[in-house]
């Protein structure tokens, strides 16, 4: 990486947005805090934030396309820059649908390469329904699905993309969480975590776009969004966490607080 990267300052708060509806009224007012601000992959087409964080394949992909990595530190997960010959050479002798194949719009001579595979998607549903048989079958192939493909993505040299080492496997929204907490802040306010329950609509203010899933899906069981959560305020003890707005105090730790809209905007000053 050639760019040295902002860090957080001894006693400046960060702010980690999520992409729960509870956060809509952030973006809409585009309110400038004196904080560093973390966001999760699609809130970079509504919100300029200082670091932006994306985990699946096809936002990083957009995300990329868009050249919003220029301006702004991005950090992606399972990054790794190949030469663009190897995805020439991973379709010789194969005939893959051209609906399984995504490619950025600017070919150069790196890549990255990235994707599930189709082949065993149908094995991978029916072990889960085995698994949970009283899923909603549709939701669940709908959600599988997601990000099916090879997903390759041309990249410039020397980009300054940060490829995420820790955590790997997490969600977006707790990825950075961790990460503002690995780049030293000490205070961090969370907004947008909502924790949608199978139960509810998806709770998401991308749900139907591109890169998403549909607006009619359901929402997800939140206990490993939790569990995530939670390793986070047991490892980071001396970091003081504040919850806005959350629908309930769904998680109990030390460091951990709640606060209101209105009590989260009179501490950082946002009118």
């Amino acid at each position: 990486m050639s760019k040295e990267w902002y860090h957080h300052q001894d006693g400046e708060p960060a702010v980690v947005l999520g992409n729960g509806e509870s956060r809509k009224w952030f973006s809409d007012e585009q309110y400038e805090v004196n904080a560093v601000t973390w966001g999760c992959n699609a809130i970079y087409r509504d919100v300029l934030v200082d670091k932006l964080v994306a985990v699946d394949y096809g936002m990083q992909q957009e995300i990329y396309d868009s050249e919003y990595y220029k301006d702004i530190e991005c950090h992606f997960a399972n990054w790794s820059v190949l030469p663009a010959e190897v995805a020439d050479m991973m379709f010789m002798g194969y005939e893959i649908p051209e609906a399984f194949i995504h490619k950025s719009k600017n070919r150069t001579d790196q890549c990255v390469i990235s994707g599930k595979d189709p082949v065993t998607l149908h094995e991978k549903i029916e072990a889960a329904i085995q698994i949970h048989p009283k899923l909603d079958i549709k939701d669940l192939q709908m959600k599988m699905e997601k990000d099916v493909g090879v997903w390759i993505t041309y990249v410039e040299e020397n980009d300054d993309i940060n490829t995420i080492d820790f955590p790997t496997g997490w969600s977006a929204g707790n990825t950075a969480l961790h990460l503002a907490c690995q780049q030293g802040a000490t205070e961090i306010y969370i907004l947008g975590f909502d924790l949608s329950s199978y139960d509810e609509p998806l709770n998401n203010l991308y749900k139907g776009t591109d890169n998403y899933l549909p607006s009619d899906a359901r929402g997800f069981n939140s206990v490993n969004w939790k569990n995530q959560m939670q390793t986070v305020f047991r490892e980071f003890t001396d970091v003081k966490f504040s919850w806005v707005d959350a629908k309930e105090e769904f998680i109990q730790e030390n460091n951990l607080g709640y606060l209101t809209k209105t009590e989260f905007c009179d501490i950082l000053h946002i009118r």
